[in-house]
């Protein structure tokens, strides 16, 4: 990722805590020099001292079919917002977007047992629905496995993380001010999340 020094986004930890927040991503690899994507949810893991990123494919995705031999990017972003120049001090401005973005780097590891795609599939329902845990345990063992045919599921070691936090850091605090003002006062609530991350630069 290009990364201005201005707009580095360099705290690991950070990093890590947006990927939680907004861990709905892009899977991209290539092939032939084609690439590829998928939209997936993912689970973070960043316990045992190494960053781990866990999801799963459709079976029928050809995606799954070659993550174990090329290196994949997840890309993680959320939230942007269009920042006008009626908000700079000067005349002679252009318009920009602000944005935040995670990107990590990683080769796949296809997980072949059911007891490890099981695995990732009960941290994902812990991670993002809890209350469905008792109605999971309720399922019958030949319901989930045949559910579990119909997917391949991954793990992937991240070897490199990269971030960028641009959120008008290379404008005066007065024009950030007013960013933020705009921003709290939309409709839009991601451009009020927005605004709420440029107001801690502040």
């Amino acid at each position: 990722m290009y990364i201005p020094r201005t707009f580095e986004f360099d705290n690991p930890a950070e990093k890590i805590a947006f990927m939680k927040q907004y861990s709905f991503a892009v899977i991209i690899t290539s092939r032939d020099n084609i690439p590829v994507a998928t939209h997936l949810p993912f689970f973070i893991d960043d316990s045992s001292g190494k960053l781990i990123l866990s999801s799963h494919f459709a079976r029928a995705n050809e995606q799954a079919g070659y993550i174990e031999n090329n290196t994949s990017l997840i890309i993680f972003s959320e939230p942007h917002a269009y920042i006008s120049p009626a908000h700079y001090n000067k005349h002679e401005s252009v318009p920009t977007w602000d944005y935040i973005s995670v990107h990590a780097y990683g080769t796949a590891k296809i997980l072949e047992s059911e007891e490890s795609k099981l695995r990732v599939l009960q941290e994902m329902i812990t991670f993002y629905d809890k209350n469905y845990i008792a109605q999971w345990n309720s399922l019958s063992d030949k319901f989930k496995i045949n559910m579990m045919k119909g997917i391949v599921a991954f793990e992937i070691e991240v070897t490199d993380l990269q971030g960028q936090k641009k959120l008008s850091q290379n404008k005066s605090a007065g024009e950030r001010e007013k960013i933020v003002e705009h921003l709290e006062k939309s409709k839009d609530g991601v451009e009020n999340t927005l605004g709420r991350y440029i107001k801690n630069t502040l």
